[in-house]
């Protein structure tokens, strides 16, 4: 195992960042969980023009899967083999994240009740009042390559 590679977790922290940024300034607050609960007050939505564009739309998908890829690689300190795995690892994930949201009956029905716990007690409404989108499959799927390329 090599030592944890902080240029690539780096390289993963900044879209993160700009993902943050498409939620402050492009989305209404009460649309995500994040926003509304914790800083609803510092949100940007149509206090700015729309930053993103079309691309704010899927752009989210598309960072979680590298960045967290990317991180994760990081963190382990792992070779091409074990890259492959973390990758492929998150690219499901994501995958099964956004079919849940097309199954949202089955999907949601697979959720304990976390009624009170903060961040737990939205799963149920993330696969319920989520949108699924094929474009975000796509998203998800070229996220996994870039991070898998670099």
């Amino acid at each position: 195992m090599n030592p944890i590679n902080k240029k690539q977790i780096l390289i993963g922290i900044i879209p993160l960042i700009i993902g943050l940024m498409i939620y402050f300034i492009d989305r209404p607050p009460e649309d995500t969980y994040l926003v509304y609960k914790i800083s609803r007050g510092i949100s940007l939505y149509h206090m700015v023009p729309d930053l993103f564009g079309p691309i704010g739309a899927v752009l989210p998908a598309f960072i979680h899967v590298f960045s967290f890829s990317l991180i994760t690689a990081g963190l382990l300190g792992c070779g091409k083999i074990g890259y492959l795995v973390i990758c492929s690892s998150w690219l499901a994930i994501d995958l099964a994240f956004e079919l849940g949201q097309k199954f949202d009956s089955w999907a949601s029905s697979l959720i304990p009740d976390f009624s009170g716990i903060p961040f737990l007690e939205a799963s149920r409404d993330y696969f319920i009042l989520g949108t699924f989108d094929y474009y975000d499959l796509v998203a998800i799927v070229l996220g996994s390559i870039a991070a898998f390329s670099l």
